[in-house]
């Protein structure tokens, strides 16, 4: 307990998100590519023996960790000091390991596995969340709520309504979390500079086998796109789009646990709060939501790292400079294991979100009354009224009951006033009719249906195989 922990292992993330960003996950897949280059260069006719491929294959998950430590300390490459390593378990196929390769060979194409293969665990978190959002939204779809506008009472919408709009959001994430699966290139086979001139020597000026072991390399990795050109490096920008789009996550969860903290304020919707939680240390009455808050604060994170590839992108130099290194070890990791955490947290509040329609309600009628005055008026005018007269007539009690209810703390009493106002004509029970509040929802409810049958459903039904998530929280 005397070295710093990175709280995304210890606290928040999930074991698959930290194996896909571990040194075995790294350091395996390096050897791995090594014998795919073996193999297809074997194949192109270059002079490699099946047994030095066999070795290989055998020693792919032998790694000692602390010999390689130890050539890295000695030659301040990571990747000679993997190569040596490797090598010094299998000595057969030692002198052919990287062969007509650069560091980025292994170092970029793992970078790109680790992004593919980070991008897909999130794509399944994000099926399950918009599978949680989408049950509720069907759920409540009908039960009216007050709409907030700058936080202001305003129309009414439903709570199911409400949700289709967290939900709109995590679908566009969606949308470019599959575009960004699709279109993700493989650096391949580039060379030093990526002109291949290593491996134009090794082949002895063929430009066909150079492609043949480029785009075959890339297939073995399950990447049907490759890089046409590159430097020695894949062009960072592939790190900028990977993490805003990250970031783009980050805000929808942002988005969805600020409204939520609003809502528990209000007592309308609390997120799940287990039998011996505690909110306070304090204040032993206290719901805090704990969850929420450790989302916003993780997509705060997230947020502001998309920032750091961003200008990685923009000051590399020609066809390569090695300022990109430090930066991305820390800034890519993190971000994919902190969306990781998020979208635990966030399938786990969906688990057991909380609604209270008797405080709704009593929110709604505590406002209902003014927004109603607009359609007592149209009433009043149907029974002979003089439409400026009521306007007037029903002004003034509004500024009164509104004064009571700010100055004075009592309840809303506008429509008990109008009742007994006989310059209003209008038929109480016609009145209490009028004030259902489902009659100021608009079309919310067929709103939600339509959203959901045309475009969440289709998503459920497609991604069937995708549902299912661990939602345990590690604290």
């Amino acid at each position: 307990m005397n070295k710093y922990q990175n709280p995304l292992e210890s606290r928040y993330c999930s074991d698959e998100m930290l194996y896909i960003f571990s040194p075995e996950k790294k350091f395996t897949t390096w050897r791995k590519l090594w014998v795919a280059l073996a193999e297809i260069e074997k194949d192109l006719g270059l002079d490699i023996t099946d047994e030095q491929i066999q070795e290989l294959k055998d020693n792919v998950d032998n790694i000692d960790y602390a010999k390689a430590a130890e050539y890295e300390k000695k030659f301040r490459h990571d990747v000679m000091a993997h190569v040596h390593a490797y090598g010094d378990v299998a000595p057969k196929a030692k002198a052919i390991i990287h062969l007509g390769a650069t560091s980025a060979f292994v170092g970029d194409n793992t970078d790109l596995i680790q992004i593919r293969d980070g991008f897909q665990l999130i794509k399944k978190q994000i099926i399950n969340v918009i599978n949680g959002l989408g049950k509720f939204a069907k759920e409540y779809k009908s039960l009216p709520t007050l709409g907030f506008t700058h936080f202001q009472p305003a129309q009414l919408t439903t709570v199911g309504k409400r949700a289709t709009l967290w939900l709109q959001s995590v679908l566009l994430d969606l949308e470019e979390l599959e575009f960004r699966i699709e279109t993700l290139r493989f650096r391949g086979v580039k060379g030093t500079t990526g002109t291949a001139a290593s491996f134009s020597e090794l082949f002895d000026g063929d430009y066909n086998k150079v492609k043949e072991l480029d785009r075959r390399l890339s297939e073995s990795f399950g990447f049907k796109n490759v890089f046409a050109v590159s430097g020695q490096t894949y062009d960072r920008k592939i790190d900028a789009q990977a993490l805003a789009l990250l970031s783009n996550i980050a805000q929808s969860a942002h988005k969805f646990t600020n409204d939520l903290r609003l809502l528990q304020n209000l007592k309308e919707i609390e997120e799940p709060f287990e039998k011996n939680q505690i909110g306070s240390s304090a204040m032993a009455y206290k719901r805090n939501p704990m969850r929420s808050e450790r989302i916003s604060s993780l997509a705060k994170f997230v947020i502001s790292l998309a920032s750091s590839p961003a200008m990685v992108a923009s000051t590399q130099w020609f066809e390569r400079t090695l300022d990109d290194s430090a930066n991305k070890r820390l800034a890519i990791p993190q971000a994919f294991l902190a969306i990781d955490a998020i979208m635990i947290i966030w399938n786990n509040i969906l688990d057991g979100l909380v609604v209270y329609p008797k405080i709704i309600e009593k929110h709604i009628m505590e406002e209902l009354p003014f927004m109603a005055t607009e359609y007592i008026i149209m009433e009043g005018v149907k029974n002979g009224g003089d439409r400026q007269e009521l306007h007037e007539i029903i002004r003034t009690h509004s500024m009164e009951a509104a004064r009571q209810v700010k100055m004075e703390g009592k309840h809303n009493d506008l429509i008990e006033r109008i009742v007994a106002d006989d310059n209003i004509k209008i038929d109480k029970e016609k009145l209490i009719e009028l004030l259902d509040p489902k009659n100021f929802i608009g079309f919310a409810e067929e709103q939600t249906d339509d959203f959901l049958n045309n475009l969440v459903n289709p998503i459920i039904e497609k991604y069937q195989d995708y549902l299912g998530t661990n939602t345990d929280l590690k604290v």
